[in-house]
């Protein structure tokens, strides 16, 4: 089901690369930004979190908490995590759960890969409320982060 602007974000469950569990309505009285993206180690996926790693300080600021989801094992996610320095947790679905929960997902994906997150952008509000909802059918383009960083000032 498309998530719209305005609704309840779908609630969830899932392990950092830590191996501590992480859900959603725990984070009740923060702003939460959801980034899902397809694959570690990917040169788009790469720049897109390499660029939310170097303007950490914007969510900090706004009292945000980045989260990036994809379906990859907490163990890729984990050398990702360390190799690129990144300064937010990363979070697994492997399960494809949540990805398929907030309309995330490519079905069928390049080379015959199935059940892979779509590159997409959910900024939750502190009330669990969707406040900008972007999802992308070019894997290789990015989320509008000039447009995510106008609504969570406008929070």
């Amino acid at each position: 089901m498309k998530i719209e602007i305005g609704q309840a974000a779908p609630d969830f469950a899932l392990f950092d690369t830590e191996k501590n569990k992480v859900t959603l309505s725990e984070q009740k009285g923060k702003n939460v930004l959801l980034l899902f993206f397809p694959q570690a180690f990917t040169g788009v996926c790469t720049a897109e979190l390499c660029s939310i790693r170097d303007n950490i300080a914007v969510y900090n600021n706004t009292d945000a908490t980045v989260f990036g989801i994809s379906v990859d094992s907490i163990f890729t996610l984990g050398k990702f995590k360390s190799e690129q320095g990144y300064n937010f947790p990363l979070l697994s679905d492997f399960n494809k759960e949540v990805s398929r929960a907030y309309d995330s997902i490519y079905e069928n994906w390049i080379l015959d890969m199935k059940g892979v997150s779509k590159r997409s952008a959910f900024l939750i509000d502190k009330e669990g409320i969707v406040r900008y909802a972007e999802v992308l059918e070019n894997a290789g383009e990015q989320p509008n982060f000039q447009a995510i960083q106008s609504a969570l000032k406008s929070l």
